[in-house]
C-alpha cells in the first residue's frame, strides 16, 4: 500500500497558504488584463473553428462515358412563328436531332413577348405530304386573286375561305399551284360564290402583297389557312381565330377538305359557319394558326458532353422560305447547364463558397436583336460558349459527405452573314477538365489545444510580468531607503 505521504509527494500543485500570500494592485490589473487576453483568443480561435475552410484543385473531368447533359431555357423569338419553330441538337460523334419537341413548349407572343394564347402544339401530322404525281401544264384558274383591297370584304361575303399564301419563285407552291387551281374550279362549279357563298378559294401572291401577307404572320411558303365567319366576332375583322392546313396537297384530298368544312353548314342559314365537327381523318390536317409572329420556346434538352451545338431555326420540309426576311433575334431569360439547384442548397453551398453560381446562367437576361434590311439580311446569331464543371463536396456529418455537381460558362456571341436560312446557334464546348472544391474539416481535438496553450500561455506570460514588475518595485524602493544589497 502506497501511503498517504507519499502520494503527497507526488503533487505537481503544491500550495501556499494564503497567510503567505501578498495581494498586490499590480497583480490585479494584470490578472483584469490577462482575463481579457484569454476570452479575446478564446473568442477568436473558436470563430476560426467555425468558419469553413477549403481547399480548391483542378483535375480530369470524372463524368463516366456516356454520361448527358441538360440544357435548360428559355427563348422568346420576337419574329419567329412557333408553326415553324425547330430545335435541333448536334454533335462531333455525328447525333443529329431535329425538331425536338417531346421535352419542350411553344408559345405564341407577340413583338413586346407578351403571350397571345396558350401552349402551341404542333401537332401528330409526321408523314410526307402528298401531291399530284403528274403535273398538268394546261389548267383553268379556279381560285380568286386576294390583294389588301378585296380581302376583307370577300371574308365577310362567304361563310369559309380558304386561302393558299404563296411565292412565285416556291418550289412548293409551284407544286401545288395545278392541284389548288383544279379544286378551286371544281369547288367554285359545285357551290357558286354568287348563288350558294358558303366556301371560297382564293390565292394571295406574298411577293405583291407583302403587307397582307405579314399581316397574316405568314413565314413559309405555300401557307394555306382556312378563316371562319361566325357570329362571336374574336378579332377587329369580324373573323375566328384561323387554322392552318397541314394536308396532303393533291386534288382529291383538296376538294374532300372543302366538301367537309362546307357540309356542316346549312344552305338555308348562310350568316353563321359552324365549326367542322365530323371527326373525320381531315381533322388532323389541321391545326390553329399562330395569331402572332412570335414564339417563346422553354424547356430543356440533352445532349452528350462532347462539342456539339444547340439551334433554333424555321424548319418545314414541305414549305419554303425567304431567307432575306427572316429575322431570328432573340432575347434569352434563362440559359443553363446541369441540373437545377435548388434556392436552399445553392444558399448551403455559398457558405462554403461564396463566388458559386456566378457563372451559371450568364446570359440571362441578354437581348441580340437585328434588324432585317439590305446591311442585316440573313444574319445568324452565334453564341461560343465554354462549359466548366464545378464538383462542390462539403461535409454534414461525421460520415456523411454531400456532393452537388455545377457548370458554370462563358459566352461570345457574334453576328454573322448567311448564305442559308438564318439560324440562332449555341455552340458549346465541355472542358475536360473540372474544379473540385472540398470542404475542409477541422479537428475538436485540435481546438481544445489551441483553447487550453491559449489560457497556459496567457497565465504563464501574466505570471512573469508580475514577477518582473514586483521585484522592480522592490528594487525601487530598497534604492530609496538606500539598502545595498
Amino acid at each position: 500500500m502506497i501511503s498517504t505521504h507519499k502520494l503527497k509527494s507526488m503533487d505537481f500543485y503544491r500550495k501556499i497558504p494564503r497567510d503567505l500570500t501578498e495581494a498586490s494592485l499590480s497583480g490585479a490589473g494584470l490578472s483584469i488584463i490577462a482575463a481579457f487576453a484569454m476570452i479575446f483568443l478564446f473568442g477568436m480561435e473558436l470563430s476560426n473553428y467555425l468558419t469553413v475552410s477549403t481547399a480548391t484543385s483542378v483535375i480530369v473531368d470524372k463524368s463516366s462515358d456516356g454520361e448527358f447533359l441538360l440544357i435548360d431555357f428559355n427563348i422568346s423569338f420576337p419574329a419567329l412563328s412557333c408553326e415553324f419553330a425547330s430545335v435541333d441538337v448536334s454533335d462531333v460523334l455525328g447525333t443529329n436531332r431535329l425538331n425536338i419537341t417531346k421535352t419542350l413548349r411553344k408559345y405564341p407572343i407577340d413583338s413586346n413577348l407578351k403571350p397571345t394564347g396558350s401552349e402551341y402544339h404542333t401537332g401528330p401530322i409526321s408523314r410526307l405530304i402528298k401531291h399530284d404525281d403528274e403535273v398538268d401544264e394546261e389548267y383553268t384558274e379556279g381560285s380568286m386573286s386576294l390583294n389588301e383591297r378585296n380581302f376583307d370584304t370577300l371574308a365577310h361575303r362567304h361563310q369559309i375561305l380558304v386561302v393558299n399564301f404563296f411565292a412565285p419563285w416556291c418550289y412548293w407552291s409551284n407544286r401545288l399551284k395545278p392541284s389548288w387551281e383544279k379544286a378551286a374550279k371544281m369547288i367554285r362549279d359545285r357551290y357558286d360564290p354568287e348563288m350558294d357563298g358558303r366556301i371560297l378559294m382564293g390565292k394571295v401572291d406574298c411577293t405583291e402583297e407583302a403587307d397582307l401577307c405579314k399581316r397574316h404572320h405568314v413565314q413559309a411558303y405555300p401557307s394555306i389557312r382556312i378563316f371562319r365567319k361566325g357570329s362571336d366576332l374574336r378579332d377587329d375583322h369580324g373573323r375566328h381565330d384561323h387554322e392552318s392546313y397541314y394536308g396532303d396537297r393533291d386534288t382529291d384530298s383538296l376538294v374532300k377538305t372543302m366538301e367537309n368544312l362546307v357540309a356542316p353548314i346549312p344552305l338555308e342559314s348562310p350568316q353563321l359557319a359552324l365549326e367542322n365537327k365530323l371527326g373525320d381523318a381531315t381533322e388532323d390536317a389541321k391545326r390553329p394558326a399562330p395569331s402572332t409572329g412570335g414564339c417563346r420556346i422553354e424547356g430543356f434538352v440533352r445532349v452528350k458532353k462532347v462539342p456539339g451545338n444547340l439551334v433554333i431555326s424555321a424548319r418545314s420540309g414541305v414549305h419554303s422560305f425567304d431567307a432575306s426576311k427572316m429575322n431570328m433575334s432573340h432575347i434569352i431569360s434563362h440559359l443553363s447547364f446541369g441540373r437545377k439547384i435548388s434556392p436552399s442548397v445553392m444558399s448551403d453551398m455559398k457558405r462554403v463558397v461564396p463566388h458559386l453560381g456566378g457563372s451559371h446562367d450568364k446570359l440571362n437576361g441578354r437581348a441580340y436583336i437585328t434588324h432585317p434590311g439590305d446591311a442585316n439580311a440573313n444574319v445568324t446569331i452565334e453564341h461560343y460558349l465554354q462549359v466548366v464543371k464545378t464538383e462542390v463536396i462539403t461535409r454534414r456529418t461525421f460520415h456523411e459527405n454531400k456532393i452537388v455537381e455545377e457548370y458554370e460558362y462563358t459566352a461570345h456571341s457574334s453576328l454573322v452573314h448567311s448564305f442559308y436560312i438564318p439560324v440562332a446557334k449555341f455552340h458549346f464546348e465541355l472542358s475536360p477538365m473540372q474544379v473540385l472544391i472540398t470542404e475542409n474539416s477541422k479537428s475538436f481535438s485540435h481546438f481544445i489545444t489551441n483553447v487550453c496553450a491559449i489560457i497556459g500561455g496567457v497565465f504563464t506570460v501574466a505570471g512573469i510580468l508580475d514577477s518582473i514588475l514586483h521585484n522592480t518595485m522592490r528594487l525601487v524602493k530598497k534604492i530609496e531607503l538606500g539598502k545595498n544589497f
